[in-house]
């Protein structure tokens, strides 16, 4: 057995290529064939794409086929906390053993040659999937589609594409039409495509990839329908309507995100309408509009306030997010707060222009450890360019004390709402230190 830990591989496995990215196929289809093509020995893939929704759609999927009593491989990216959360041997988080060795097994095989570190992770999970039977394994692509790591499945049992938007210009381009021919990429020739809610252009460019290759396609809007109905999901689609509990997962986005596992499962034949409604009412999926209840986090909050996290870091999610917070003003009036950081790669003043006019103050933070963090004071600024009122903190704990205060000069009003936001890298800490 090994003794070396899987965070110390994994620091090894960072060297072997100068790029973090570097989106091509060759290198991960030549360590697959030299561990012996894992990737043609898994159970049946769901392979989700995506800007936005893809892991909720993943989550969802998974809680519904768990609750039909199937045993589910996940494989998600990226982390929050610690490695072993992206991948998931049938039900379970990966110990620490296993990993280790796959890992182990893995740079042994690639004998040093160039490689990006998702890459071999990637052929290490699906070493692990191929080795340990299941009846479903729910792969989410890690970045693009076309030339993920997780292209490598020649045929699929369903392809899923959630909302494209903007997001990782530096590797996807500024265009939205190329970054939907990226997530088209995973599409298969026979194999059915659902296609979540979409704008125009990238619905056009998903379709078009669709029947360039022959593979059937549900498209929300068209082929499947839900709505939030009497404080109930409404869904419908060729086979039926469901009348089902709102998912446990925050904000009407999660409704079109349900509604697109619950099309899959359904085209499948894969959960019954009793698996899908146990599904919406278990599914997790920790950091996309989360309630912190508990922590030394929430503790350090005023009193009575609400504490939500999401780590959405785009425009388009910011949108989905202050859409929910603006649905939760109406339920409930509260003065909302955020406390924000990014990553410098981020279009910050785009994220949170969807908070113009919903948000009372915005507090800015560097996110610890994290060197492509934009400063705070950048932030700032950036915050302001945005039209909000703004200030910067030394930390979440400052941000905190500060909202403290700024709610005590406000005597009149009820104890705010806050929202941590604007990275899952600020999510991940958020969950550490207030674990």
């Amino acid at each position: 057995m090994t003794l070396v830990s899987s965070d110390a591989i994994l620091a090894r496995l960072l060297k072997l290529h100068p790029k973090k990215i570097d989106l091509v196929l060759d290198r991960i289809r030549r360590l697959l064939a030299d561990l012996g093509h894992p990737e043609r020995k898994l159970p049946p893939v769901i392979h989700v794409a995506g800007t936005n929704g893809k892991g909720s759609v993943c989550a969802f999927s998974r809680a519904m086929l768990e609750a039909a009593g199937k045993k589910v491989h996940v494989y998600t990216s990226p982390h929050l906390v610690r490695f072993h959360e992206r991948i998931r041997l049938g039900g379970r988080l990966i110990d620490e053993a296993h990993l280790a060795a796959l890992l182990e097994e893995c740079e042994e095989v690639n004998r040093g040659q160039p490689i990006t570190f998702f890459e071999i992770t990637t052929a290490a999970a699906l070493l692990a999937f191929a080795r340990h039977k299941a009846d479903a394994l729910v792969l989410e692509v890690g970045l693009g589609g076309k030339y993920d790591a997780t292209n490598v499945i020649d045929k699929p049992k369903l392809t899923v594409v959630t909302p494209v938007g903007l997001d990782h210009a530096e590797f996807l381009g500024t265009s939205i039409e190329g970054i939907a021919a990226e997530k088209a990429g995973i599409v298969k020739a026979g194999v059915p495509l659902i296609v979540g809610p979409q704008e125009d252009l990238p619905r056009d460019v998903i379709l078009r990839r669709a029947d360039a290759v022959g593979a059937p396609v549900a498209a929300f809007g068209q082929d499947f329908f839900a709505h939030q109905e009497h404080g109930r999901m409404v869904y419908q689609d060729m086979a039926g309507l469901l009348d089902l509990p709102l998912p446990r997962l925050a904000g009407r986005h999660q409704i079109e995100n349900a509604a697109t596992a619950i099309a899959g499962l359904r085209y499948a034949d894969w959960a019954s309408d009793a698996a899908i409604e146990a599904g919406l009412r278990t599914v997790e999926w920790p950091a996309r509009l989360q309630r912190l209840t508990r922590g030394p986090l929430v503790e350090s909050a005023p009193e009575g306030a609400e504490v939500w996290l999401d780590g959405g870091h785009n425009p388009h999610g910011a949108t989905a997010v202050a859409r929910a917070m603006a649905d939760f003003e109406e339920r409930s009036p509260k003065p909302l707060y955020l406390i924000c950081g990014m990553l410098t790669t981020k279009d910050a003043v785009g994220f949170l222009s969807a908070f113009r006019g919903l948000a009372r103050h915005v507090l800015t933070v560097d996110i610890p450890g994290e060197g492509a963090s934009l400063g705070a004071g950048a932030l700032y600024d950036r915050a302001r360019a945005a039209g909000l009122d703004a200030g910067p903190a030394e930390g979440l704990d400052d941000a905190m004390m500060q909202i403290a205060a700024l709610t005590r000069l406000d005597e009149g009003d009820p104890p705010p709402r806050i929202l941590i936001c604007g990275s899952l890298y600020l999510a991940g800490v958020v969950l550490a230190q207030n674990g």
